[in-house]
């Protein structure tokens, strides 16, 4: 019986690959512009980091994570997100302590979570993601959306809206709990087991759910925006003034609270507008998490971050019909005839790609009309053709692609030439 790959996973084969290195490579290079360095961690960690971090009210801890005992009896989870993971980091590795304040991260990596697949979402997904800690001012906040915007404006996309909210302070969250609590309250059995859990333990959630988001008192629950104190308003305006500053248009949604219980003050979502991409349309999410690395038992560090999903980056690019520019094609293809041109040809390819260049030759013993038809299909730029008669003269054809010339030139001068061509 054939083994099948998992549900919920992938395989990105080369045609396709391709695309995610392009948008990797290019999310490396803005981090590289706004100083964020990388920092890779394990796939999996202690489970109670996610209980902890993550809040065990969340889908996510509830519902979705890969556990299982390690063969010492330890809890341990596949990760699935990568703040907590980085913040437990940043406090083990002591990096409150770098000279260079704040300190500026980001990740490349997959994450793990079971839940239905459907289009878009997998159990295994790859996600880039920065954060920022240390710093309390809103202009970090305002740059961490700046670059998410920009890594989807440079690769084309450009029917994006940004959603953004402010959670509050501690004491702004305390009022609004309250509130939120005394509406539902009356009514929660209306609502679904989770709903119902998540009343005294996390109310916010609440308007997060997925099931009951129709509900009438969903409409009118009570808005965190009213329970702003003075300094999360000032926060929240400061915020506004910054994204307005960098020409990044927004929008304040009163009802974006995000999944996750470790965020506070900014919160924040980026979706795409074009027609056809989906139902879900979010393609990044964020916010700041002031208290997080408390939590996990580090010093009172402010953070904030975002997560985007490669998956979802790439649906959105075919959905506004968006064609990345890809690297397509060898540099030289080498054809030989005879055995002994065939023997030299092992050595002549070693040299082109010391020297360079992307380069193949034939293993299958092929005739030269099917080692040129193997070279249309590599999209050779050019294909050298050495046969044993020429091998004798210390010849070699070089024959452009393109437009079909032909040259025979000293085969002890090939490298040379050819670094020629490529200036």
């Amino acid at each position: 019986m054939a083994i099948s790959i998992p549900r919920g996973t992938q395989d990105i084969l080369p045609g396709e690959i391709e695309k995610w290195q392009l948008i990797e490579q290019k999310a490396r290079e803005l981090c590289e512009k706004y100083q964020y360095q990388e920092i890779r961690t394990p796939i999996f960690e202690h489970t109670d980091l996610f209980l902890r971090g993550v809040g065990d009210t969340t889908d996510i801890v509830q519902k979705e994570m890969y556990t299982f005992e390690d063969r010492g009896g330890r809890s341990i989870t596949l990760r699935p997100e990568g703040t907590a993971a980085v913040v437990r980091s940043f406090v083990e590795k002591k990096m409150f302590g770098y000279a260079n304040q704040p300190v500026k991260l980001y990740y490349m990596g997959p994450m793990f979570r079971y839940e239905r697949p459907q289009a878009g979402r997998f159990r295994q997904f790859v996600q880039f993601g920065i954060e920022a800690l240390g710093s309390n001012d809103p202009a970090i906040d305002a740059e961490v959306i700046s670059l998410a915007m920009n890594l989807y404006k440079e690769m084309g996309l450009r029917k994006l809206k940004l959603i953004i909210n402010s959670l509050g302070d501690k004491e702004s969250r305390t009022a609004h709990r309250e509130a939120l609590v005394n509406h539902f309250k009356p009514r929660i059995g209306e609502f679904c087991r989770d709903c119902q859990n998540r009343l005294e333990k996390n109310p916010l959630r609440i308007l997060d759910c997925k099931q009951d988001h129709d509900h009438e008192l969903m409409k009118s629950a009570p808005s965190i925006l009213e329970y702003l104190n003075d300094y999360s308003k000032a926060y929240f305006e400061k915020l506004q003034q910054y994204l307005t500053q960098l020409d990044i248009p927004f929008e304040v949604d009163a009802n974006l609270v995000r999944g996750l219980d470790y965020y506070n003050h900014t919160a924040f979502e980026i979706m795409s507008n074009a027609e056809g991409f989906g139902a879900i349309t979010t393609l990044c999410g964020g916010g700041r998490y002031n208290g997080l690395a408390e939590e996990i038992g580090g010093p009172e560090t402010p953070g904030i971050g975002f997560a985007l999903s490669i998956e979802r980056f790439i649906a959105a690019l075919k959905a506004e019909g968006i064609e990345l520019e890809i690297n397509e094609g060898i540099d030289c293809y080498l054809a030989s005839l005879g055995d002994e041109a065939k023997d030299y040809t092992v050595g002549l390819l070693q040299q082109l790609r010391l020297a360079g260049f992307s380069a193949e030759r034939d293993y299958l013993d092929r005739k030269i009309k099917a080692q040129f038809k193997a070279a249309d299909r590599l999209k050779a730029k050019y294909v050298a053709i050495l046969g044993d008669d020429e091998l004798k003269n210390n010849k070699i054809n070089v024959k452009n692609m393109a437009t079909g010339e032909q040259e025979e030139i000293a085969l002890e001068s090939f490298i040379q030439y050819f670094q020629g061509l490529k200036q």
